[in-house]
């Protein structure tokens, strides 16, 4: 029970969320042994991995965000228009991200998360495994986490 009166509010604000996501991060630092070991470390920060795939007139036919953290690679956005696909530029595109997340980041492992209709065989032929799966997240889709490790 609250013994006190707050104000309570719910409207966004950008200032409040960073305010926010500086404190958990204080006391997760303080609650775990790793994360303080990360202290100082190139693998402390986000640091953002972009591959693009690009026709010669500079257009995006594909790309791939996401970002390493702590020696992870974790991929956000994965495209390939659909006029490309099948030949292998996805592929190209994740193997690409994969090294340089490996070898400029010292990267051991890659996470994604995908929908049933989008690419979980696609990623499982690239060697992830499922290592999460959220039925009906959102309503009617199912929701794959996968993992892979970085060789």
């Amino acid at each position: 029970m609250v013994s006190r009166m707050f104000r309570i509010e719910t409207e966004v604000d950008k200032e409040r969320s960073q305010f926010l996501r500086s404190r958990l991060r204080e006391a997760n630092v303080a609650a775990s042994p790793m994360l303080r070991s990360l202290r100082g470390t190139p693998g402390e920060r986000e640091v953002p991995l972009h591959v693009w795939a690009l026709e010669a007139d500079g257009s995006v036919v594909g790309g791939l965000v996401g970002h390493t953290w702590a020696t992870w690679l974790h991929v956000a956005y994965l495209w390939v228009d659909e006029r490309c696909r099948g030949g292998g530029l996805g592929s190209h595109l994740l193997s690409r991200a994969e090294h340089l997340a490996r070898t400029s980041r010292g990267c051991r492992s890659s996470r994604l998360e995908t929908w049933d209709f989008q690419a979980p065989g696609f990623y499982l032929k690239q060697g992830y495994e499922v290592v999460c799966v959220i039925p009906d997240y959102p309503p009617g889709i199912t929701e794959y986490t996968l993992t892979k490790h970085l060789p």
